[in-house]
């Protein structure tokens, strides 16, 4: 069984509704709508409302030649010695990286969810979410492996928001930013060194185990 590790310190976890499902659906249907002409096909056979984990499969953005598509993947990628996951990334030192350098050049995703968690030092839970927008686009990266494609959300150091509870967070886009992030090499660069907007913090005060 693999076990979870909490690569560069950021919590692994998210959350993803039936929002996502529908905004997934007319960003893709625009995409091809006003490129190609014509509707995309969408089917969401897969999604599920849930808490998702490293290890279990989630829906991304993905290329699919020059079109834009839906996939489900599985989040983290194989460890070494094969025991751990690898979940995130961080932005700063991506291309040093042998692990991901080629799929920061050639394979980038994006990864939506409604809301993630991170916890406090005295382990309370915060909710991190967008007032402005009903979705929150991560940046992320994808491999392909014997199993299937897996991926991993890049981080980037946290902005006035996030520094409360922790110093990274991860990568946000706009939805401006998808198709570029996806398709245009040129502006990866440009990407990772963005700050991230600002986001609204729910607390919760369980007290829960980060694993």
């Amino acid at each position: 069984m693999m076990t979870e590790r909490k690569e560069f310190s950021l919590c692994g976890r998210y959350y993803v509704d039936d929002e996502i499902a529908r905004e997934i659906g007319q960003i893709v249907w625009a995409v091809d709508r006003n490129v190609k002409g014509k509707r995309a096909a969408w089917a969401e056979p897969r999604f599920q409302a849930k808490d998702i984990h490293p290890t279990e499969t989630a829906p991304v953005l993905m290329a699919a030649g020059q079109e834009l598509e839906c996939g489900f993947w599985r989040w983290g990628f194989p460890g070494f010695q094969g025991k751990q996951v690898i979940f995130n990334a961080r932005s700063e030192s991506v291309w040093e990286k042998k692990t991901f350098r080629e799929s920061i050049g050639h394979r980038r995703i994006v990864v939506p969810a409604t809301w993630f968690y991170e916890w406090s030092r005295n382990k309370e839970k915060n909710i991190f979410y967008r007032k402005d927008e009903r979705v929150l686009f991560m940046a992320g990266i994808y491999n392909r492996y014997q199993d299937g494609e897996r991926f991993a959300i890049l981080t980037t150091q946290a902005n006035d928001s996030m520094k409360p509870v922790h110093d990274r967070m991860p990568l946000i886009l706009e939805k401006s930013e998808i198709m570029p992030w996806i398709f245009d090499d040129k502006r990866t660069e440009e990407f990772l060194h963005k700050e991230p907007c600002l986001l609204k913090r729910r607390t919760d005060y369980e007290q829960l185990s980060l694993f």
